[in-house]
């Protein structure tokens, strides 16, 4: 790291490889410089300016010097190439254990205007529980713009882990819907959930599986999927 301003330190992806954020690999080599610092020449790396590099973000003992964990995800999740990608690294570091949800507010206020910070804030908070799966009337808004008919049943249900999910069914096409929030990427959730989905199926409904982000963010496929679902079950409307 001799080669940058002493403040330097590894960011993003690459710190987090050092703090041991299993499922993500960095295709290059991130680094953020202190605000003024002129960019090295003749290297390889990603390389950003922060005016916050103090003991509160970077680690003030560990080799090599490298940001905490809660600033390595918030920035691996402005700097990436897609809003999912970014979900994730942000609920996978937080499901591993790399940080508290505290940790992540804090370090998140401290950037203050970064690329998608209402993402991230939001996924914060469906990893921590702060979010429900989703209110009923946002799939419900879903299905109403399509045009599609009202389900014969459409409540929230709260598991026995506390979690609620979506339930959804028209009953005359044995269809039922299920939404998937950040709860179910932990191995023994999803687990159950893939089961249920099983015995859903098994008791002759067909089933569709969303997740709360394509809810939130991609309300215009979950909407075409459904009308295909539906048109592909005879129904026409009215």
């Amino acid at each position: 790291m001799c080669i940058f301003a002493p403040s330097s330190a590894l960011a993003g992806l690459s710190a987090l490889r050092h703090d041991k954020l299993d499922g993500f690999a960095p295709e290059t080599i991130f680094v953020v410089l202190p605000e003024g610092a002129d960019r090295p020449g003749r290297v390889n790396f990603s390389t950003h300016w922060s005016t916050d590099l103090g003991s509160a973000d970077v680690h003030p003992f560990k080799e090599p010097r490298r940001t905490r964990p809660a600033r390595s995800l918030i920035d691996a999740a402005s700097w990436c190439s897609n809003d999912r990608y970014a979900r994730s690294i942000v609920i996978t570091g937080m499901q591993q254990g790399l940080v508290s949800a505290q940790h992540m507010h804090q370090a998140l206020a401290r950037r203050g205007t970064c690329h998608r910070r209402g993402l991230i804030r939001e996924s914060i908070l469906d990893a921590s529980g702060g979010i429900q799966s989703l209110p009923e009337r946002d799939f419900d808004e879903i299905r109403a713009r399509a045009g599609l008919p009202r389900p014969t049943r459409q409540r929230p249900v709260k598991g026995p882990d506390g979690r609620y999910y979506l339930d959804v069914a028209w009953d005359e096409l044995d269809l039922a819907v299920e939404v998937h929030g950040a709860q179910h990427q932990a191995i023994g959730q999803w687990d159950a959930d893939v089961r249920r989905g099983n015995e859903i199926a098994i008791g002759g409904r067909r089933l569709l599986i969303f997740t709360s982000y394509a809810i939130r963010h991609e309300p215009d496929v979950v909407a075409e999927q459904l009308r295909r679902m539906f048109l592909s079950l005879g129904w026409r409307a009215a």
